[in-house]
């Protein structure tokens, strides 16, 4: 069962209760590493982890006066454990704090993610196939080609997909690192177990070596993946714009009843889901390139990448959860037309097959130049006059000197492009592919061997 989605899940990780549960987390994980140490009396720090919380409002009141966010939540948690708070944040900067919890917060956002891609998985390789034998025409230049299926397609999508997700994870990797090192990541006031202790209890790695911050080429890494999935998005958005326009129609995004395509002109299917989700992709690589902009911090660091994270830390986690949801739904719900389809591999009157009939000259004994010109000449009196390739051919004498009918028709066989179908789709999901003939694939790995 596809899990359905929520909005809801992951815009509650960038409330601020979530975000202020984080902060109070590393806290007390780092007081409870002291406490062990030694460093704090074991009275004190059970009475910091019984009354430990904090207020939002108070810390939004308190922060008009401080100007300063961590100052106003260790007050707000102080008012509420009292005498014993003075052993919270010892030896501890505010950027220990927030780059640590800002790892969980990634993480957790990315987790979120991972599965959305999985599920966006899971119906493409459905599409794959339900529509794996279904013909279609290839194109290039936006200009026809050859036939290739349309479960060819949803399985490139897959694959591009599945890529996509082996960079979520290691990007969620790439982030899930926390420090605990001080002011300037030299551990002058903290001791260097703090920091594997509080990573270790936290779930994340410490950075190896840090400055007042971790390193921002951590974070560029993860939103630049962020945006390469949405340019994935975008991509396919983009086919089924194509698919859907009215003289190709071939695939149509879902039209639910009563739902309305233009103000002005009732007969309008647009497809408005397709466009939504190309331009998002765009907002999603300016989050990328803010990214990249936050890696060149002066010295040991300055505060211009914090004004930019606190927006694309939610922006670009929350738009990207919308946009693979809604492209699941998109796909889900695709609305496919195999006879538009095989209408359409036929409006060029057999071109398609031009490439078959040059292979075929050539192994009779034309040079490719010549068996090239003979091809391309009856190719371009059908684009022409709108007549049938096949018979064009036949009428030609310097064609049917080398070719005999049966060789003819053999090469206007569609089959032809679609013999290695199976192989592909076995490369692609491997054992799930239960269409695939062990026989085939054997087959195909012998012509590759004699290549």
């Amino acid at each position: 069962m596809i899990p359905r989605y929520s909005r809801e899940e992951m815009a509650s990780i960038w409330r601020p209760e979530n975000i202020y549960r984080k902060w109070l987390d590393v806290e007390l994980v780092a007081c409870e590493a002291l406490a062990n140490m030694g460093k704090i009396p074991m009275k004190s720090f059970n009475t910091i982890m019984e009354r430990a919380g904090f207020d939002v409002a108070r810390i939004e009141e308190i922060e008009k006066t401080t100007k300063h966010d961590v100052i106003a939540f260790l007050t707000s948690v102080a008012e509420k454990v009292g005498e014993d708070s003075r052993f919270i944040h010892m030896g501890l900067t505010s950027s220990d704090v927030l780059d640590t919890s800002l790892a969980l917060l990634l993480r957790e956002a990315a987790e979120l993610l991972i599965k959305d891609v999985e599920r966006v998985m899971v119906i493409l390789r459905d599409k794959a196939f339900t529509y794996k034998d279904t013909l279609m025409i290839g194109r290039s230049h936006g200009i026809h080609a050859e036939p290739i299926t349309f479960g060819l397609k949803m399985a490139l999508w897959y694959q591009e997909m599945e890529r996509n997700h082996e960079r979520l994870v290691r990007a969620n990797e790439t982030i899930s690192y926390g420090k605990i090192a001080g002011a300037v990541g030299t551990f002058s006031f903290v001791e260097p177990m703090v920091e594997e202790y509080v990573c270790g209890r936290l779930g994340l790695k410490p950075a190896p070596v840090s400055t007042q911050i971790v390193q921002r080429d951590r974070h560029a890494e993860f939103f630049t993946t962020l945006a390469i999935i949405a340019s994935s998005i975008e991509k396919f958005a983009t086919e089924i714009r194509h698919l859907q326009r009215s003289e190709v129609r071939e695939a149509e995004e879902f039209f639910s009843p009563g739902q309305k395509g233009s103000s002005a002109m009732p007969h309008k299917r647009n497809p408005v889901l397709s466009e939504n989700l190309t331009g998002l992709a765009r907002l999603m690589r300016s989050y990328a390139v803010a990214s990249l902009e936050d890696v060149a911090l002066w010295h040991e660091r300055d505060i211009s990448h914090s004004s930019v994270e606190r927006v694309i830390g939610p922006d670009a986690t929350i738009l990207l959860d919308f946009m693979l949801n809604r492209f699941a739904g998109m796909i889900e719900n695709l609305t496919i037309y195999p006879e538009r389809m095989m209408a359409n591999l036929n409006m060029t009157k057999g071109l398609v097959f031009s490439q078959m009939v040059l292979l075929k000259l050539i192994e009779k004994g034309i040079t490719r130049e010549n068996a090239y010109a003979i091809v391309q000449r009856n190719a371009m009196e059908s684009w022409r006059e709108g007549l049938e390739f096949k018979q064009l051919l036949r009428n030609d004498d310097d064609v049917m000197l080398f070719l005999k009918p049966e060789d003819l028709d053999e090469t206007f066989k569609v089959e032809n492009f679609l013999k290695h179908v199976n192989y592909i789709f076995i490369r692609v999901f491997g054992g799930d592919n239960e269409d695939a003939s062990v026989g085939s694939f054997a087959a195909s790995l012998d012509d590759l061997s004699r290549l």
